[in-house]
């Protein structure tokens, strides 16, 4: 394996940094720097003044724990949509996939990620009771499940059966498997997606 040598340690440090990005191997980290180091210093300013703004500034909406500018995410705060319908997805990747299919106009919920036990990722982890309290204080009549057709998946989709399964007069509906089995939400395409929401079933709770 060869090594690659780089003509200054402030350039290597700067590829490193880069190549911490999830799917940005070396090679394409080495590409983005050196475009960086091409621009002016007003265009790399205001490259690098976004990103510590967005990660000093951005917040979670207080009620579906999406990504926001403020503490109420626009789609909560949104009188035109169905706030008696819940869809629980997730990340906010798949919020994003979802609105992209222009076939849902109720609310969400982010759990920020998925219950699984090799990875220590238990129901405490992720927004699970959050969602049980929304439920709980009334007006809604679906909860959507629309989580990955995986394991870890087919796991919190069934945590979440049990723990929403006192409130009787609220529907548990899963999306339409016309996603294939141990596909992520966020890399299927907008008309597949569209159609499960559309063709939801019965959450049978098995």
């Amino acid at each position: 394996m060869v090594v690659q040598q780089y003509p200054s340690r402030l350039l290597e440090q700067a590829v490193q940094q880069f190549a911490t990005l999830p799917g940005i191997g070396r090679k394409t980290a080495l590409r983005l720097v050196l475009h960086l180091l091409r621009e002016d210093q007003d265009a790399v300013s205001q490259f690098t003044k976004a990103i510590d703004t967005m990660k000093h500034e951005v917040k979670f909406c207080r009620t579906c724990h999406n990504i926001s500018d403020t503490d109420l995410c626009p789609i909560c705060s949104n009188p035109r949509r169905d706030a008696s319908t819940i869809c629980v997805v997730e990340n906010i990747q798949d919020v994003m996939a979802v609105e992209n299919t222009q076939q849902f106009s109720g609310l969400y919920h982010v759990l920020g990620g998925l219950i699984s036990p090799m990875d220590g990722i238990g129901p405490s982890d992720l927004e699970i009771d959050s969602l049980v309290e929304r439920v709980g204080r009334g007006g809604i009549s679906e909860v959507i499940l629309a989580l990955s057709s995986t394991m870890e998946g087919d796991t919190t989709n069934f945590y979440i059966f049990r723990k929403l399964a006192p409130f009787s007069d609220v529907r548990i509906s899963i999306i339409a498997r016309g996603i294939a089995v141990g596909n992520e939400l966020e890399y299927t395409d907008e008309v597949t997606l569209g159609r499960s929401i559309l063709n939801r079933t019965p959450f049978e709770g098995k």
